[in-house]
């Protein structure tokens, strides 16, 4: 899921053309500086206003997963980040100020939090008022959007699913005012069977309402349909493994995640990794995104579909991994952990060591996860997090400093982008 995030969002825009980004974001949006400080908490080493809470709740989620106790001060910093009203921003720099309506809280940085915090053991408090807002910002068809109040979209919906499960809130116990589930928002999302893409699942549907099949909502959207969070356990019954898209009444929404899958599975059959571009650029193999893809297949029951790609990651993702930092790393653990593969020696890396090697030093019995001085390595954390994008879709970044920039919603364009398998 999602999906997928640079920080250093003008230099970004600026490979892909500086035209499409409006001033008024050109002139807010931050320049990170070499001089600039961040907390000392906060995994990564770039600018987090657009991802912070994000690669937190996913670096702390990861190691958590792999037996890792994350250093206190780290904890707590995501804990502080929650405004009074339970939901969190992409990034607050000065968690003593009150939020306003001014702080952009959103239901992805809300749902991360969640996940992260509830596996930590945090207060109900914390975790409860999480859920509460969640649960406040519903819309109507049952699913939500990235801000409250913009139109529900695959990525958004199966994230807060993940955050209301590990919750330990049954989503179908979740109906909207119009007696509509978070299930029933995505079933609204998936292709049919007999269109183009059939199968998949759409982002959102356009403006004449047309579904358009999207990888990267695709993978967010089996684990949201399968009930699932980031961090998942294959399915060993394979519940989810179908040899053909199903479609018809009555639809479910297992059928629905089963018919992702499905097409997931098509997706990355011939090279073993999903494609990405945008217009004027050359196609790029998507890391973030194939990661999600074999977290998904894992956890619908296709096991012998993650081979390929789990491979091509083993072999090809090391290089985008350290330039993308701390959620890379996390994604990739999350890809191993799904498919029962060792996080600490993933094509001959040990993603857990490189993970911790991005933020303070972890509390853990295994001295593989910490330097052997028993503190972080400046230098492995500025080599490790250089040019550091929270590791999930660059794109998708770009697309929340638009959303910041003209107030027009969840505009991400890495769930928008062409995807090609």
């Amino acid at each position: 899921m999602f999906v997928r995030r640079s920080a250093a969002v003008l230099a970004a825009t600026a490979v892909i053309g500086t035209a499409f980004a409006p001033a008024a974001l050109a002139d807010e949006s931050p320049g990170a500086s070499p001089s600039q400080a961040f907390p000392s908490a906060l995994y990564g080493s770039t600018d987090p206003t657009y991802d912070g809470v994000w690669r937190q709740s996913l670096a702390l989620l990861a190691q958590d997963s792999v037996d890792v106790k994350p250093a206190k001060k780290s904890v707590d910093w995501l804990v502080g980040q929650q405004c009074e009203s339970g939901a969190f921003a992409a990034y607050r720099p000065d968690p003593s100020a009150k939020c306003d309506a001014r702080t952009k809280v959103d239901t992805n940085s809300t749902a991360a939090a969640l996940q992260a915090l509830e596996a930590l053991d945090a207060s109900d408090a914390v975790t409860g008022a999480a859920v509460k807002w969640l649960k406040s910002v519903q819309n109507k068809d049952g699913g939500w959007g990235y801000f409250p109040g913009t139109p529900s979209d695959t990525n958004s919906t199966s994230v807060v699913i993940g955050a209301l499960d590990a919750g330990d809130t049954d989503p179908k116990d979740v109906p909207s005012k119009d007696d509509r589930t978070p299930y029933d928002a995505l079933m609204g999302l998936s292709v049919p069977c007999d269109e183009t893409g059939g199968g998949a699942f759409a982002f959102q549907p356009d403006k004449k309402g047309k579904l358009a099949a999207n990888a990267d909502a695709t993978a967010a959207g089996v684990l949201g349909a399968l009930g699932e969070g980031l961090d998942t356990d294959p399915d060993e019954d394979g519940a989810g493994k179908a040899s053909q898209c199903v479609g018809g009444h009555p639809f479910t929404i297992e059928d629905a995640a089963a018919n992702g899958a499905l097409y997931l599975a098509g997706a990355v059959a011939k090279n073993g990794y999903l494609k990405s571009s945008l217009p004027g650029a050359e196609d790029q193999p998507d890391y973030g995104n194939t990661a999600d893809t074999v977290v998904a297949l894992a956890a619908a029951g296709r096991t012998a579909d993650t081979g390929k790609p789990l491979a091509w990651l083993e072999k090809n993702s090391g290089t985008w991994a350290a330039k993308s930092g701390p959620a890379a790393y996390a994604q990739l653990i999350f890809a191993a952990n799904a498919t029962g593969t060792d996080p600490r020696a993933f094509g001959g890396a040990d993603l857990v060591k490189q993970l911790g090697a991005t933020g303070p030093a972890a509390t853990s019995s295994d001295a593989s996860t910490a330097p052997a001085d028993g503190k972080n390595d400046k230098d492995d954390q500025d080599n490790a997090s250089d040019e550091d994008d929270g590791g999930v879709s660059l794109w998708w970044i770009i697309g929340v400093g638009l959303v910041g920039g003209i107030g027009i919603g969840f505009l991400l364009s890495g769930r928008n982008k062409k995807q090609q398998p």
